[in-house]
Order: structure tokens, then sequence, then C-alpha cells
């Protein structure tokens, strides 16, 4: 079980007064990968001209563009909603970067209003997301949320 405020206070360390985004968010999918059980890929997709553009992350080789409203992690963006998916596989759409995958929570981030890229977790284990880690994954991405206009 992930201790959240422990992962959400290293967070909160680690990009205190640093200005740079690709340095934030690659220590961020390391804090994650670092805190969280039964992963096998955490990072980013950041929002470029209409599509999810692949960011810092840890984990296997990545898809490197995902459409708007493709996916899970395409779909968190269009519909600016939480996805937990305890089965990618039953999940219309799926885009399968990683077949190890079995399920996945992707989290949408803000700047401006808009929705600025996604936070996505995948695991080999199905139903491995719940609650708890919407919850406590939310409240990491909203500290992100609060220090992104001071990162270059």
């Amino acid at each position: 079980m992930t201790d959240y405020i422990e992962l959400n206070e290293a967070l909160a360390a680690v990009t205190s007064d640093v200005p740079h985004l690709v340095a934030n968010l690659a220590n961020a999918s390391a804090l994650l990968y670092e805190h969280m059980e039964d992963l096998n890929w955490a990072g980013f997709y950041l929002e470029k001209e209409g599509k999810l553009v692949l960011g810092p992350f840890q984990g296997k080789v990545a898809c490197v563009e995902i459409e708007w409203g493709k996916g899970v992690c395409g779909t968190a963006a269009e519909k600016d909603e939480v996805q937990l998916v305890p089965n990618v596989h039953e999940f219309a759409g799926h885009i399968a970067c990683d077949s190890a995958s079995n399920s996945e929570i992707v989290i949408p981030i803000h700047k401006d209003g808009k929705v600025f890229g996604v936070l996505d977790i995948d695991s080999p284990l199905f139903s491995r997301f719940d609650e708890q880690d919407k919850a406590g994954l939310s409240e990491f991405v909203k500290i992100l949320e609060e220090a992104l206009p001071t990162w270059q």
C-alpha cells in the first residue's frame, strides 16, 4: 500500500524552488516508480498541438504521440477526468504500448484552466489501482499543478 502522505511530501520537497519542467517531471516519475509497488510504467504525456506527447517517465519504451480522445490517456485528457481502468483489455480503444500492462490510472494535469497533460501509471496486475490511489495521485497532481506556473 502506498503512503501518499510520504509520497506527496517527497514530491513537494524535490520540486520546491526548482524552476525546470522536465527535471521536476522526471523526479516526479522516479518518485512514483520508487514508492508504488507493482508498476511497469509511470510518467507523463504533455499536450502539444492537440496531441499528447511523451514526457519524462520510468519504465519501458512508450508510445510517442497519443491522439486526443484515443486510448486511456487521450480519453482522460478529452473528458478532463480521471480514468481508473481495472482491465485495460476491456477498455474500448486501448493503446497497447506495453503488452504487459493490465491496469492503468490516468489523471489530467491542468495549467491556466486547460488540460496541460496527463499522469499515466500502468501495472502488470489487474485491478492494481483503487479509490485510495485515485485520491492520493490526484493530490500528487495538485502539487504539480500549483508549481507549474513557476517552471520553465
